[in-house]
């Protein structure tokens, strides 16, 4: 697929409309992170169309983009993973929650003392942020998103957590200055799987 504005708006439009039906059809309360992840990355995707339809540089639209990408996705996976999870499972997704409350932290901060750009680079978008100790951030980043979908019990997160990580592999190798706007909108199609998730999660018809 090129990516472009057209491109970002329909895929956005589209996980979007399948977060509400995840969220229509969602029956615990504690699952609403979760089930609300394809939402929230649909509407990602519509932001980013918007950074396209700016034309790049520093905008409204980029740092909305920044800020979802960058300090809301490490704490809302882990954070969702774990209030999904049973009690007994909990423990184990301590360590992500923890890794992301720090490197969102971090990343805060960053968006806070500093400018957001976005560059159009062919077909992709770069994004500039000034983030200190950035192996050290991208670590945590990738333990608090994928380490959470990976250490669920859950298949469906598993698998999640499984494409995700392969996704990330993929686009860092072909895109490495791109790869956070291509990664969040594979990131945003694989998010599909919560689909299956949340049909997974629903009561039997006639049990009480």
């Amino acid at each position: 697929m090129c990516w472009s504005a057209t491109a970002d708006l329909v895929a956005g439009t589209a996980v979007a409309a399948v977060g509400v039906v995840c969220l229509a059809r969602v029956r615990r309360a504690r699952d609403l992170a979760v089930a609300a992840l394809p939402l929230l990355l649909g509407v990602h995707q519509l932001v980013e169309a918007a950074v396209w339809e700016s034309g790049g540089g520093c905008s409204a639209a980029a740092t909305a983009w920044a800020v979802i990408a960058l300090p809301l996705l490490p704490v809302w996976v882990p954070v969702g993973v774990l209030l999904a999870a049973a009690p007994g499972a909990r423990r184990r997704l301590w360590a992500p929650v923890a890794v992301g409350g720090v490197t969102a932290a971090v990343l805060v901060h960053a968006l806070a003392t500093g400018p957001v750009s976005a560059e159009i680079r062919g077909r992709t978008l770069g994004y500039e942020v000034h983030v200190a100790w950035t192996p050290l951030v991208l670590t945590g980043y990738l333990f608090a998103t994928l380490g959470a979908l990976l250490l669920a019990r859950d298949r469906w997160l598993r698998a999640l957590g499984s494409v995700l990580a392969a996704g990330a592999l993929a686009c860092a190798a072909l895109w490495r200055l791109e790869f956070a706007s291509t990664w969040c909108a594979f990131a945003a199609v694989a998010s599909l799987l919560v689909l299956g998730w949340v049909r997974d999660r629903q009561p039997a018809a006639g049990s009480g």
